[in-house]
């Protein structure tokens, strides 16, 4: 089997998840990066130092700046016949790209997947993640999206090879303008070991200080509910969820969650989950491995306090 996976970059570092989505790769065939981008010769070569890649194949043009869907598309289209499987990760990267490369293909993509059963059969969630399903492809070409926090990274190897493409067609639909991009000294959400969030309990934008100071303290990402993304205490790019970001971390602590379907999608995989919430029949607590049932206001300011002695 010949499998091909879209990467993930900044321009010189692969993004988190990436060698989670190797994993999985590896699993069906010999595997293909393709690095696509303006100047992306650094994530290349590291792509082609992640465990089970064969080979890397890297395309530079000013089409590509952005990351821009459909010159994306138009370019994995043109090589796609030569493979049995195109993978791509489940973020707004891969969720842009894919789509359209299957219905260019006229093939189901298949979404999300957590585990490989076979070449043909997967695992995915359902129902918010309440089900687990497994789908079998009877697909000349399967695209797949794979959620990353379901495998392990892969390692590193010697270098493999890296060749250059041809850029594909540039279709003219979109141009790239710029782009705002929050900075932050915290770890990257999806890549953090440590991820303290709050939810609508915190009553507001001033009360997350303490979701940060205790953050500071364990040298976590902040993360939120889509409550209290909704209700304007954080912004969209801190949301956990199933409409927000899937995370896995070490240790999740859940501040002042309630613990809807949706958030529970998001996070449930994590190594550790701690909750801390006043309501004992909060739905966070069915997944939680500590729970406290207290008033936050209280409990928070005194577990920082702790960790600061």
């Amino acid at each position: 089997m010949a499998v091909l996976v879209l990467a993930e970059h900044d321009g010189k570092q692969l993004k988190p998840g990436v060698t989670n989505l190797l994993t999985a790769a590896a699993k069906l065939g010999d595997v293909t990066v393709l690095v696509a981008g303006t100047q992306a010769s650094e994530a290349a070569q590291a792509a082609a130092k992640v465990a089970g890649v064969k080979k890397v194949l890297l395309t530079e043009a000013p089409i590509y700046e952005g990351s821009a869907a459909e010159n994306l598309a138009a370019l994995v289209l043109t090589i796609a016949e030569q493979y049995s499987h195109i993978l791509g990760p489940a973020s707004a990267y891969g969720k842009n790209v894919l789509p359209r490369v299957a219905a260019s293909l006229d093939v189901q993509q298949i979404s999300e997947i957590s585990a490989v059963e076979s070449a043909d059969t997967f695992v995915r969630p359902t129902y918010a993640g309440n089900a687990m399903a497994t789908v079998q492809s009877s697909d000349r070409i399967k695209v797949i999206t794979v959620r990353a926090t379901a495998f392990d990274p892969a390692g590193e190897q010697a270098a493999a090879p890296v060749e250059n493409l041809a850029p594909g067609p540039d279709l003219g639909l979109t141009q790239f303008k710029g782009a705002e991009l929050s900075k932050s000294e915290r770890p990257e959400l999806t890549a953090a070991r440590i991820i303290v969030s709050g939810g609508r309990g915190m009553g507001s934008a001033e009360n997350f200080k303490l979701i940060e100071a205790l953050a500071d303290k364990l040298g976590a990402a902040v993360g939120a509910s889509r409550a209290a993304v909704d209700s304007g205490f954080m912004p969209n790019e801190y949301q956990v969820g199933q409409t927000g970001k899937i995370v896995a971390p070490e240790l999740y602590i859940a501040i002042g969650i309630s613990g809807a379907i949706q958030h529970l999608a998001g996070m449930k995989d994590s190594k550790v989950i701690v909750a801390i919430n006043k309501d004992a029949e909060a739905p966070i607590f069915s997944v939680a491995s500590y729970w406290l049932v207290d008033d936050l206001f209280k409990a928070v300011p005194e577990l920082t306090q702790e960790l600061s002695a």
